[in-house]
């Protein structure tokens, strides 16, 4: 059962119900029936009964009639119509010719005790086992004193006739009522249950990608379950999107390790001076792309949440540690790098944040920057929680029509330089999942003006 479709549950179900329902209506209307068909016959047999008593004469205790009863049934052998007289103390007085040859499986029938003008209906068997329908009257004859029972008996027979004629036409309309009723439920079914197939095709076509989510055309029942379902299927291709995104990211953000450590290896090759230090810079790279990949990892199964992880990061140290690491990278430039940094200012949240913002501006900078770079981080007044950090170049800058261009993902404003567009996307992400704001200006060094702030209140 546990296999059955939902209209295979409902259909036996409403079929049951129906035959159960129809069974018993056609009991009550047999049983409405026969009791129906066995009042009429108790009715004309009352009427006999009249017949009998209007035309009987008495005369010392013997009964005669002097005309013909007017139910010539009466007078025809063995036609099925019986008509008696008795008294208990004494029996069967007079029966009517009919009777002749009549014999009772029960005579004491006769000698039961009617009171006057009492009316008493039941059923009897003939010798041959054949029902009657009886019907006896008790009656005070004229003289004031003697009491006498007059009973006709009716084969039921033709009576029983009746009743199976109307039952066997009774269950056959009920039949013919169930299978039409059991059809129009099947349609009906399939039409209230049309909308569960529909959503089951729409589902089936978002899963071979012809559909994007589902439709809101559902009954109302439904739209509940279609805006869940649309909303489950629209999580998870954000989660798939994070996925991708998060992939993206953790190439871009181990190419600044791999190239610090290639430039170790290259001076490690071309002098043995300084070896330890040397190794000191690798494994220190090293353990950054641990951390990275850690990090990554961990931004790819939740959700963006700056401020899941609260704490207090220097900023000015986490600066000096990035600049030191690209300084390397990008030993061959000779940078000038200017700092004017607040030793006091703190970013409120996670380092690894922090220092994915400050490694993914800072190494553009290095990039397109010529000869001098400035970093500048400035705080709110006292007891405000605003941080706002300036990463400048003296590069060719960034057009204005291109400065908000720069920031979507796989946006690029210099295609001549490697890279992927990466960068300041991932920055933008991570700032706004911090309700900070990011701009790109321009610098009076000549290049570009990375401006990122936390904590402002919105202009």
């Amino acid at each position: 059962m546990s296999n059955y479709s939902i209209q295979s549950r409902l259909l036996i179900s409403f079929s049951v119900l129906l035959f159960v329902f129809l069974g018993l209506t056609g009991i009550v209307l047999d049983r409405a029936f026969r009791n129906s068909i066995e009042a009429g016959a108790s009715e004309r047999l009352q009427v006999q009964v009249y017949l009998l008593l209007a035309a009987a004469e008495e005369e010392n205790g013997e009964f005669y009639f002097l005309e013909d009863l007017q139910e010539p049934r009466f007078s025809q052998l063995d036609s099925g119509l019986y008509g008696f007289i008795s008294r208990a103390s004494l029996g069967e007085l007079w029966r009517s010719d009919s009777a002749l040859a009549f014999n009772l499986l029960d005579p004491q029938i006769l000698r039961q005790s009617v009171g006057v003008g009492e009316t008493v209906f039941s059923k009897t068997l003939s010798s041959e086992q054949e029902e009657y329908f009886v019907l006896s009257y008790g009656i005070l004859w004229e003289d004031g004193i003697s009491e006498y029972s007059f009973t006709v008996m009716d084969s039921a027979a033709a009576y029983y006739s009746e009743i199976s004629n109307f039952r066997t036409s009774l269950w056959s309309w009920l039949g013919g009522v169930a299978l039409l009723l059991s059809l129009i439920q099947l349609v009906m079914m399939r039409w209230g249950l049309s909308p569960l197939h529909q959503l089951a095709r729409d589902l089936k076509q978002i899963e071979s990608g012809d559909k994007n989510q589902l439709e809101e055309n559902y009954p109302q029942e439904l739209q509940g379950v279609a805006k869940n379902l649309n909303l489950l299927i629209e999580t998870e291709r954000k989660q798939q999107d994070r996925y991708r995104t998060t992939l993206g990211d953790l190439a871009h953000s181990l190419k600044t390790p791999l190239a610090v450590i290639v430039g170790v290896m290259q001076e490690l090759s071309d002098k043995s001076e300084n070896v330890e230090k040397q190794l000191d810079s690798v494994n220190e790279q090293l353990a950054r792309m641990n951390q990275i990949v850690s990090y990554q990892l961990q931004r790819a199964v939740q959700s963006n949440n700056g401020n899941a992880l609260v704490r207090q990061v220097n900023v000015a140290v986490t600066l000096q540690k990035v600049l030191g690491a690209l300084t390397k990278v990008y030993a061959d430039k000779n940078f000038e790098t200017v700092t004017n940094l607040d030793k006091e200012a703190v970013f409120n949240g996670d380092e690894r944040d922090l220092l994915e913002v400050l490694g993914n501006v800072l190494d553009n900078a290095f990039k397109y920057g010529k000869k001098k770079i400035r970093a500048t981080v400035k705080t709110g007044r006292e007891g405000s929680s605003a941080l706002e950090i300036i990463i400048e170049d003296d590069g060719a800058g960034i057009s204005k029509g291109k400065q908000e261009f720069v920031l979507q993902r796989g946006a690029r404003a210099d295609t001549l330089v490697q890279g992927q567009g990466i960068g300041l996307a991932v920055v933008t992400d991570i700032v706004s999942s911090y309700d900070g704001k990011i701009k790109v200006e321009s610098s009076d060094l000549g290049g570009a003006c990375i401006v990122i702030s936390f904590g402002l209140p919105a202009s």
